[in-house]
């Protein structure tokens, strides 16, 4: 495995710089994403406020086993991930490779058992707005719980989606070579946002999944 050409820009001045402007521009993108999940999290616990026992009675139309066995999944790939930088580290691609691809495998289980959650909740009529048919919890409430579900799992699933397809991009990278022990940079911070989807779902889980 070899690069034809230098992944080092002169124009930073130093290796040090161009590995800290990386970093310093993916943490600023995920502060970003950091404030649009939070103005999703500060919503629900508006509404949560005024519908308590409505929200209870919602949540208990969740699949909190599958759920439990989704946050398994990803806490498990982040593993990987940090594997991933670890072998990096030390030139080791196709062990890069390897943990990587068992990441990617477990992101795709994940978004497997969120699709086959919403296909579930379409056939019991738990769909937000005018599609909302669940006769035993009150549309006010009822459909704002499944609103703000579809809202915070949906806009997870969109990034989990892109987190997918970026270490896609990294195992691509490392099988031609383009990653090693002194270039590492894209697979540090590709790790970074795989963690933030993660730490996402961590309260997300919580929220909806285990109301009381």
């Amino acid at each position: 495995m070899s690069t034809e050409s230098s992944p080092w820009e002169e124009h930073f001045g130093s290796r040090e710089n161009q590995s800290v402007a990386a970093q310093l521009g993916m943490w600023i993108f995920l502060g970003s994403e950091v404030l649009l999940f939070t103005n999703l999290f500060v919503g629900y616990a508006v509404y949560r406020y005024y519908y308590p026992e409505v929200f209870v009675e919602a949540s208990k139309h969740l699949k909190a086993e599958w759920a439990m066995v989704q946050t398994l999944l990803l806490v498990t790939s982040s593993l990987f991930v940090v594997l991933a930088v670890h072998y990096i580290r030390q030139g080791r691609q196709l062990l890069t490779v390897l943990v990587l691809v068992l990441a990617i495998g477990m992101g795709l289980g994940f978004l497997g058992i969120k699709g086959w959650e919403y296909w579930e909740h379409w056939k019991e009529g738990a769909l937000p707005g005018e599609y909302y048919r669940l006769e035993e919890l009150p549309e006010r409430g009822g459909s704002l719980f499944f609103t703000l579900y579809f809202l915070l799992t949906g806009l997870h699933a969109i990034h989990m989606l892109v987190a997918l397809g970026l270490l896609g991009w990294l195992v691509w990278g490392a099988l031609s070579g383009k990653y090693t022990a002194e270039y590492h940079i894209p697979v540090e911070v590709g790790g970074l946002y795989w963690h933030l989807v993660d730490i996402f779902w961590l309260f997300i889980f919580p929220l909806l999944y285990l109301v009381e």
